[in-house]
């Protein structure tokens, strides 16, 4: 089988990165090579798409798998035939050396690992052009920070995606305005090449017409002829009620574009909630503190505690009250449907850095009467 490229070298990781550290390589690498930030660079419009196909794979925990399992079981070492030599292979190229012979190598029976070959080499039995097969676009996943009010009582909070979009100039088709569109030379208009080790061959998008089966006498100048643009889309994201750290949300449609027609992908937003000086929470129960002196603790108080909606609930702490005590207040939590969680408020007892002399004295004399030696 022919052997194919490591996706984990190619993004600049190890097998073992997380799905989050495959997104940042892969940013800080698609941002550096870029074909509008590199236009007088041919090379790097290859390297864009060299990383970005790493990407499609690695980034999708599915394929991913299927891929370390094929990496596991050698699936892109080859087979036997030392006499074998690989390379790229268009459809009418003969054989090389005489003894070699390229046989187009069926993977529809490998199950799901067949269908990530076919992710990966693009596989086309039937010689059709790659470009007339319509593909969805790719989920996106993002994390949000979202304000801990907003989770409460839920709201719309703006977030700016990095995405690949259509080239508004060629309109996808990388050819510049009024250039000719024609028959690519190296895959004869099939969109795929052949690569071959031994006697067997697996197919893989054209790198010369992108898979498209036609090259335009001229690039677009707007995307050096890829047909994508790197561009930042802005859009309000819906917080519902309750969410917390580590709640998910779908949004059908907002991910990357589909290619040649297919439909875009998805946005999975993952909730990150930022942190809040006056509130803490346990599923839909509020948890605010309040501090009182000694005094307070050990003759009891009455205090005033303010709720999320800016109410004032008045709460009798009794005398003898130890740091870390709790009081409930019911349904003054966070509501979601019709269920309300409760207000807990923790008492913090404030113990005085400093003393007036007449403070001390009575301090002493407390000390005194409770059976403690100065």
């Amino acid at each position: 089988m022919a052997q194919t490229k490591d996706f984990y070298s190619v993004i600049g990781v190890s097998a073992s990165a997380t799905q989050d550290d495959v997104k940042k390589a892969y940013r800080k690498l698609a941002k550096k090579y870029h074909p509008d930030s590199n236009k007088s660079d041919p090379k790097s419009a290859e390297r864009f798409k060299e990383i970005t196909e790493a990407n499609n794979v690695l980034s999708d925990p599915a394929k991913r798998k299927q891929y370390d399992d094929m990496r596991r079981l050698g699936a892109f070492g080859g087979f036997g035939g030392g006499g074998g030599r690989g390379g790229a292979r268009g459809p009418n190229a003969p054989p090389s050396g005489g003894a070699y012979r390229t046989e187009e190598f069926d993977i529809g029976g490998l199950g799901g690992l067949g269908d990530l070959f076919g992710s990966i080499f693009g596989n086309s039995r039937s010689g059709a052009p790659r470009s007339r097969v319509p593909e969805p676009g790719q989920s996106v996943e993002t994390t949000l920070e979202v304000p801990f009010q907003v989770t409460v009582t839920g709201g719309k909070v703006p977030v700016e995606l990095e995405v690949n979009e259509e080239c508004g100039t060629c309109r996808g088709s990388g050819a510049a305005p009024g250039a000719r569109v024609m028959q690519c030379p190296e895959c004869g208009g099939r969109g795929m090449i052949s690569f071959g080790q031994g006697s067997f061959a697996v197919n893989r998008p054209c790198p010369m017409c992108l898979g498209r089966g036609t090259v335009p006498s001229e690039k677009c100048p707007t995307c050096s002829g890829s047909g994508d643009v790197h561009t930042t889309k802005k859009i309000l994201i819906g917080v519902p009620v309750g969410a917390d750290t580590g709640t998910k949300i779908r949004l059908k449609g907002q991910g990357a574009r589909g290619q040649n027609g297919g439909p875009p992908g998805d946005l999975m937003i993952t909730f990150q909630v930022k942190p809040d000086k006056q509130w803490k929470r346990d599923g839909l129960d509020l948890i605010t503190s309040v501090t009182l002196n000694v005094a307070q603790a050990v003759f009891g108080a009455k205090v005033s505690v303010v709720t999320l909606d800016d109410k004032k609930v008045s709460l009798k702490v009794p005398a003898g009250t130890s740091s870390g005590k709790r009081f409930r207040v019911r349904g003054a939590g966070i509501a979601k449907g019709e269920t309300k969680g409760d207000l807990l408020v923790e008492i913090a007892i404030e113990v005085p850095q400093s003393l007036t002399p007449e403070q001390e004295r009575a301090m002493k004399d407390f000390a005194t009467a409770g059976g403690l030696t100065f």
